[in-house]
Order: structure tokens, then C-alpha cells, then sequence
């Protein structure tokens, strides 16, 4: 049938469930990268290739969709369904994984999803750091800053997430004073 710690020998129709289970189980919209991160890299429910794969067709047949002005992936009522009638498919060890590491890590998902940063280097030495707070639809906020060296680049960057709300909501509130 399948090996427990071999997701390639998992059916499709099973990997596909997996990924309509962690959209039920996350109960928000999420970005493909994330996902894809989600189910391959930060854990190993699903191969990348099976991943894309799935969420592909999944989107194909309207059990997955794109929010409308947004990077963002949602599940459809009939995905809902779909899951409903077909969860016990998956196995049950992998259902326990999702339902424990969706709960303890959903906010830290959508912390990344909101308050996302990067940075990179200029032609003159110094770094630009990109750094964004989007909600569900749109970016709320978009700040570039140029700093004069990677070490300064990575603090911000690994900052950014705790200090995102704070940052928008301090020149908000400086703005509109």
C-alpha cells in the first residue's frame, strides 16, 4: 500500500486529500510557496512535485481557488465536502501530524503570509531591504530601506516579523495625526 515515511508512495487522490486537509486545518488562505513549504519542506506529508501537482488540479477542479486580487488559495465549499466524505482516506497518522503541527504553528504561517520581508545586494555595495505588510487582499504597506551592509540586512530581516505590526501601526498613527 504505501510506506509511512515515503510520501511518494501515497495515491494522488490521498496526497490530494492531504492537501485539502491542511487548508481545512490552517482555516485560512495561504500562499502557494506556502504550502508548498508546508507540506514538502517544513515536513514531509508530500513531495514538492506532488504538492504543485496537486494543488494544480485541485485548482483545476474548483475544490481549491484563488482569491480574487490576491496571491492567496483558498478551499471551496465542495472541497469541503469532498474532504468530509474522503478524510478517513488519509492515514490517520498523517491526519494526527496536520491537525498538531496546524495548530501550534498556523499563526506563525500567517505571520510570514502578512509580514513578509527580503533583501538584496546594489550594484554599489550596499543592500536594499523590501519589507511588506499585506493582508488578504492587497499590500497594506511597503517600505524600502538601504542599508550599508548584509550584517545590518539580515537584522532587519530577521526582525521584521515582530516588528511588523508595530512599524505599520506607528506610522499609521503618525500619518493620520
Amino acid at each position: 500500500m504505501y510506506d509511512v515515511d515515503n510520501p511518494a508512495t501515497l495515491d494522488i487522490k490521498v496526497q490530494k486529500l492531504i492537501v485539502l486537509f491542511v487548508f481545512e486545518k490552517m482555516a485560512i488562505p495561504l500562499e502557494e510557496s506556502t504550502v508548498l513549504d508546508l507540506c514538502s519542506s517544513d515536513n514531509n506529508w508530500l513531495r514538492y512535485i506532488d504538492c504543485k501537482q496537486c494543488l494544480d488540479e485541485l485548482l483545476e477542479t474548483n475544490l481549491l481557488y484563488r482569491v480574487p486580487k490576491s496571491d492567496y488559495i483558498n478551499i471551496t465549499q465542495d472541497g469541503t465536502s469532498c474532504l468530509a466524505l474522503f478524510y478517513t482516506r488519509i492515514p490517520s497518522h498523517i491526519r494526527d501530524e496536520i491537525t498538531t503541527y496546524t495548530r501550534d504553528n498556523r499563526m506563525r504561517y500567517k505571520r510570514r503570509q502578512q509580514y513578509f520581508c527580503d533583501y538584496s545586494k546594489n550594484s554599489d555595495g550596499t543592500y536594499t531591504v523590501i519589507m511588506k505588510v499585506k493582508n488578504d487582499i492587497t499590500t497594506l504597506m511597503e517600505l524600502r530601506l538601504v542599508v550599508t551592509d548584509r550584517q545590518m540586512a539580515r537584522y532587519i530581516y530577521k526582525n521584521w516579523a515582530d516588528k511588523a505590526a508595530l512599524t505599520f501601526s506607528l506610522i499609521q498613527d503618525n500619518l493620520l495625526e
